[in-house]
């Protein structure tokens, strides 16, 4: 499947039930680089724009760089009213957006879709000299019975979830990526809380779930639901996240 298109029909369980970023995000960019709010930002694979409503909310002119048409014009309709929100319709090796446009790359939940090699030229190309990037993921905890139930799920029903999930991601890679400079990394605690709908809701907005045209589809919610009657409290079960922010200068072309 061609990545740019993995999500075309899973746009509004995407906003509706993928989790946000903390603010403790921007913090960290605080503590490790200059950031402020007169920086302007590049997040790219934007989706739609989770990771740069955090941005605009904080005062910064945000370009959200997305190749997948229906996610970037959710993020459109969500977003337009932001002074600071521009829409680009573009990829993480070719965002089409001018040298030294912007002082801080982001990408949220989607550098371990990107090819690296040609990524990275492409930040440089577009970061201002002493620039930064920061690498963003939710990371769901698997500790608990019903998130190792859920992991169990996923790993039995999806269709190349284990080739594809972004911890395949190594921090030895994440260190050639930002090679020569090093990269800090910062954790923050994160979390949601489902009931029936909710939790139906996150399963379908991954791209490696079966959706309503497989013969396995029912089957999988059937699971799910097994799941979530076995483990819920009072009609609700919750995923505890850690957000891993990598953060690093963009070296020089």
């Amino acid at each position: 499947m061609d990545n740019t298109q993995r999500f075309s029909n899973r746009v509004e369980n995407y906003v509706k039930h993928r989790p946000g970023y903390p603010k403790e995000v921007l913090r960290f960019l605080e503590e490790v680089t200059d950031f402020t709010p007169s920086w302007k930002v590049a997040d790219i694979g934007s989706g739609t724009g989770i990771s740069t409503a955090l941005f605009l909310d904080n005062g910064n002119t945000v370009y959200a760089v997305e190749p997948n048409d229906p996610m970037r014009e959710k993020a459109e309709e969500l977003l337009g009213g932001y002074p600071g929100f521009i829409s680009v319709n573009g990829t993480a090796e070719n965002t089409t957006l001018k040298p030294a446009t912007v002082d801080l790359v982001v990408a949220g939940q989607a550098f371990h879709w990107f090819e690296p090699v040609a990524t990275k030229k492409e930040f440089q190309r577009i970061t201002r000299p002493g620039g930064a990037a920061a690498l963003i993921w939710n990371e769901r905890h698997e500790t608990s019975d019903f998130e190792k139930a859920y992991e169990g799920l996923l790993r039995k029903y999806g269709t190349d979830y284990t080739v594809v999930k972004h911890s395949n991601i190594t921090e030895k890679e994440i260190g050639s990526f930002f090679h020569p400079a090093p990269f800090q990394l910062r954790v923050a605690a994160n979390g949601q809380t489902f009931d029936w709908a909710r939790l139906k809701g996150r399963l379908l907005s991954s791209s490696y779930v079966p959706d309503e045209k497989d013969p396995i589809y029912e089957k999988m919610l059937k699971h799910l639901q097994d799941i979530f009657e076995k483990y819920q409290q009072e009609g609700f079960v919750r995923f505890d996240y850690e957000t891993k922010v990598y953060i690093g200068e963009i070296p020089k072309l």
